[in-house]
């Protein structure tokens, strides 16, 4: 491992039965820092890329996490679940006459519905709050919980096997959506339209805005502290457009002070010798900062 800075990012191949509360603790002590923060949390069922910042990094983990993001999942075709995942309880199964009816080109006209941007029902027991608490918090202590459909993108659903059983359907599918998408959804949504109930048996993301699987350690690296942390710097250059600053402009701005209009109508990275200075927008005619992150002498 290079000698760790204190502002940073890491990418995590997440085991599953964690929770990612369980990875960020686990990060706190690699780093030696309490300021860990994630780039969207995983179900503890669920595995692969997790992002994670500490230090002045926390500050860009809310434009990660807006990002798209990419699975391979399994769904499967036969019972519902009261947390639309296998780890929930059967509320609902299929008879096998009524499996069998269900033909691969049913599955296929049900998925492609779900392309493109669409208005889903996050499940039951996601993290979003209902009245200051989680949702799955309510779902656990037994309540009915029904959260409002929102309007979510999903830009690639591709299936790439069906396998048959008597009692159930086993889908493989690869899926590419926005922030905000529940896969979970998916599995629950094609149950429903088929009319045999349907949930998340696997669940693998695989990529998250520009981080991928490619630059991810495994939890047991992390523990062990053999991993290479990338830099602020580089990860701003890797989901933002880069404005290079001269000298002058790098002291203005990291005081606050607007600079001329930049180029990009997309918030910019300010860089000053491989230095990321600020997070710039053009307002009001001028650049102004978003966020400053380090004084230019």
């Amino acid at each position: 491992m290079k000698s760790l800075s204190t502002d940073g990012f890491l990418v995590i191949d997440k085991s599953a039965g964690m929770t990612s509360h369980d990875v960020v603790a686990i990060a706190r002590r690699a780093f030696g820092t309490r300021k860990v923060g994630h780039a969207g949390t995983l179900d503890p069922m669920a595995t692969g890329v997790l992002v994670l910042g500490f230090g002045g990094g926390t500050r860009l983990l809310q434009y990660i996490t807006d990002g798209d993001k990419s699975y391979a999942a399994t769904i499967v075709l036969g019972a519902s679940t009261v947390t639309d995942d296998v780890e929930g309880a059967i509320e609902t199964t299929a008879s096998p006459i009524e499996i069998a009816a269900i033909t691969d080109q049913a599955i296929r006209e049900e998925l492609a519905k779900m392309c493109g941007k669409i208005m889903q029902r996050p499940s039951s027991v996601s993290a979003i709050k209902v009245d200051g608490e989680r949702a799955y918090a309510r779902v656990r202590a037994g309540e009915d919980v029904q959260l409002p459909a929102r309007e979510v993108t999903i830009s690639q659903l591709d299936i790439k096997a069906i396998r048959r059983s008597e009692r159930m359907i086993e889908i493989d599918i690869e899926v590419t959506c926005s922030a905000g998408t529940y896969i979970r959804a998916i599995a629950r949504d094609c149950g429903v339209a088929l009319d045999v109930g349907g949930h998340l048996n696997a669940l693998r993301r695989t990529r998250v805005a520009s981080f991928d699987l490619t630059r991810a350690v495994t939890i047991e690296k992390l523990k062990a502290n053999e991993f290479e942390a990338l830099t602020v710097a580089e990860v701003a250059a890797a989901i933002f457009p880069i404005r290079e600053l001269s000298s002058d402009e790098a002291h203005e701005i990291s005081f606050g002070r607007s600079l001329t209009l930049g180029t990009s109508e997309a918030i910019m990275a300010a860089m000053a010798q491989g230095q990321l200075v600020a997070l710039l927008s053009n307002r009001d005619g001028a650049a102004r900062p978003i966020t400053v992150f380090a004084a230019q002498s």
